[in-house]
């Protein structure tokens, strides 16, 4: 199986493509980041020509994303919430299912903790995949994307039990 994992933002977005498997490998990895000076729609254009040609390259079997937080910011939030759109729509567009975790579980796949910090989840995505993506951002969507390789077995067990 293979896995788009995506760490969605209006100024970073983070994308991670990792194929599952008993020794998970990581097939490409990078960052869409946006510059604050271009308008929204200009931005998520950006960001959906990105996802978009990632999306062509590789046969995605399934989508993984950060779930939204909600701060105090709204305003960010509202940002990355039209961003994380832009991935489902081209993920619905091609038929791709969608999955949602929060943090705290990425956090808890991949370090074994929940409330691990960013260079841990870094240092761990590079363990377990013998890659050191170059943002946080990347390295969270490799996270992302590792979090769905192992608990997709599970799910589909009890998808089929029920």
């Amino acid at each position: 199986m293979i896995v788009l994992g995506i760490d969605p933002g209006i100024a970073n977005t983070g994308w991670g493509v990792v194929e599952g498997g008993p020794r998970p490998r990581a097939l490409a990895h990078g960052t869409v980041k946006t510059s604050p000076r271009s308008a929204p729609e200009q931005r998520l254009a950006e960001i959906h020509a990105v996802i978009d040609e990632v999306l062509s390259g590789h046969e995605i079997a399934a989508m993984a994303l950060e779930e939204l937080y909600f701060g105090r910011n709204t305003s960010s939030a509202v940002a990355v919430g039209q961003a994380r759109g832009v991935s489902l729509v081209l993920a619905g567009l091609r038929g791709i299912p969608c999955h949602s975790y929060t943090p705290q579980h990425v956090k808890q796949a991949v370090c074994g903790r929940g409330s691990a910090d960013k260079s841990q989840v870094q240092r761990m995505v590079g363990a377990l995949l013998g890659v050191q993506p170059s943002t946080d951002h990347a390295a969270d969507a490799l996270a992302v994307a590792l979090c769905h390789v192992q608990r997709a077995p599970l799910a589909s067990a009890l998808k089929a039990a029920s």
